[in-house]
């Protein structure tokens, strides 16, 4: 999921790291100060359209790299999240760091999720302006309930609930249908998606030039 263009991540921001609040957090997360940049898989590619295997190992060394580079993946991009299949790994995980709609930045990671949305009695449904660092240069105003919980696991298999609001319930919504096989130009009409990706084929190379860019300023 794309950054919201009016966001930010300064660092004296209150934080909820793994769903807890914590009394100060880095900018840059240690994670993607340990991580390699990955491509980034553009939709149309396969793996975003089938639904991701759960972990089933937790704790391995692999496992945590994999999460580095996804947080400085993410970073690179300027994502406020992204899944595994966004990297080309076929497993039920997403990372985050996305502020919500109060001033509270959550960061973290998830494993296995699974979303629980308000009931029909007491969803509010809200269209804000949706990204995809997989649909690079497009955006869409796209319907979500503005409160989610994802519960899940962390990399080393302890239970984890993390409650989002605002903006980032629409990014926790927005993560866990990645790894349904689902990108938000499946939510869209067949016009809107005609639109999103015309706006995709118009501004892609300028976005991965960008990437690259930060990518290689890191590297020095």
């Amino acid at each position: 999921m794309s950054v919201h263009h009016e966001q930010s991540r300064p660092a004296d921001r209150r934080v909820r790291l793994q769903g807890h609040p914590v009394d100060s957090y880095p900018v840059l997360p240690p994670e993607a100060g340990r991580g390699s940049v990955r491509r980034i898989t553009v939709v149309g590619e396969q793996i975003l359209n089938r639904s991701c295997q759960a972990v089933t190992e937790f704790g391995s060394p692999e496992l945590s790299a994999l999460i580095d580079d996804m947080f400085l993946t993410m970073y690179v991009a300027d994502g406020a999240g992204l899944a595994a299949n966004q990297v080309d790994v076929d497993l039920r995980l997403f990372v985050y760091d996305c502020p919500d709609d109060h001033g509270v930045r959550h960061v973290g990671h998830i494993i296995n999720p699974v979303l629980e949305l308000p009931g029909p009695g007491s969803r509010r449904l809200v269209d804000d302006f949706e990204g995809c660092l997989s649909v690079p240069g497009a955006g869409m105003a796209v319907p979500r309930t503005d409160r989610a919980v994802a519960r899940g696991l962390d990399k080393d298999g302890n239970t984890l609930v993390v409650e989002g609001t605002g903006y980032f319930a629409r990014c926790l919504q927005h993560e866990t249908d990645h790894l349904s096989g689902h990108t938000y130009l499946d939510r869209l009409s067949r016009r809107d998606r005609k639109d999103a990706l015309r706006q995709m084929e118009a501004h892609r190379e300028d976005v991965l030039a960008r990437r690259a860019v930060k990518a290689a300023s890191l590297s020095r």
